[in-house]
């Protein structure tokens, strides 16, 4: 009888770690920044149907990068979770922590079964508060851990260079124009240093906006709003008009 082929326990969870990185690697980087009036989510995404970002709650926002079909079934479940715990406790029961908590749980159990190979996923779950010092925002890699994360964040095939990129230029109290005119900036950069041209409809941006009035703090941004905040100054009168057409 043949001896069966000996891998350490080491070197399992290191070649786990390793499939799942390049596969997150395949697909497009994006980022979650913070500015003055909420949360701003950005990525390069030709699909109009297959999104990145999406509501879980009324101030929690979902953010994946990776395989689709993976993250989505994340997403589904994370919705679930959040409706029977708000239905069953209370509203304010759900939170970017819990959910994220949750994340972790599922990503850490899959990661580290020798059963199913691990999710080629990372996420960003996200939290506005009531006012920018109570913002939330985790950051989940494949193997379930969680990361807290201030200011900005980046996730995808290109991330560490871009967040170094946000890291030297993001500031708090940013208007959303300029948040998204930084996050097209470190989106445009390529592994080389060069810089290329990403256009409005490629992109895909969504916001956790703390001023609407409504419960549901989460919208879209789209067409020629989206192309009006690309185009406006820092405190121009084209943010201010683009603002309003969001409302």
């Amino acid at each position: 009888m043949s001896t069966p082929f000996y891998v350490s326990p080491q070197q399992a969870m290191a070649d786990r770690a390793e499939y799942a990185r390049k596969g997150i690697a395949r697909g497009r980087s994006l980022v979650v920044l913070q500015f003055a009036d909420g949360i701003v989510f950005v990525g390069e995404n030709p699909s109009r149907a297959l999104h990145k970002f999406s509501e879980i709650y009324d101030r929690i926002g979902f953010a994946a990068a990776g395989k689709y079909n993976e993250y989505e079934n994340l997403r589904i479940g994370g919705v679930r979770y959040a409706d029977l715990r708000g239905y069953t406790y209370d509203r304010d029961d759900v939170t970017a922590r819990g959910l994220a908590n949750v994340y972790a749980q599922t990503l850490g159990t899959i990661f580290s079964s020798a059963a199913e190979k691990p999710y080629e996923v990372e996420l960003v779950v996200a939290e506005v508060g009531e006012t920018p010092e109570v913002d939330q925002i985790y950051r989940l890699p494949h193997d379930g851990s969680i990361v807290d994360e201030h200011g900005s964040v980046a996730v995808g095939g290109n991330a560490e260079q871009i967040s170094s990129y946000l890291d030297q230029r993001h500031r708090e109290g940013m208007t959303l124009a300029e948040a998204l005119k930084l996050a097209v900036q470190a989106l445009s950069r390529d592994t080389n240093g060069s810089e290329r041209e990403i256009p409005a409809e490629r992109l895909e941006v969504a916001v956790l906006d703390r001023t609407r009035p409504q419960k549901r703090k989460f919208k879209r941004i789209s067409g020629r709003q989206l192309s009006r905040l690309l185009g406006a100054e820092a405190a121009g009168g084209d943010e201010e008009e683009a603002s309003e057409d969001a409302e």
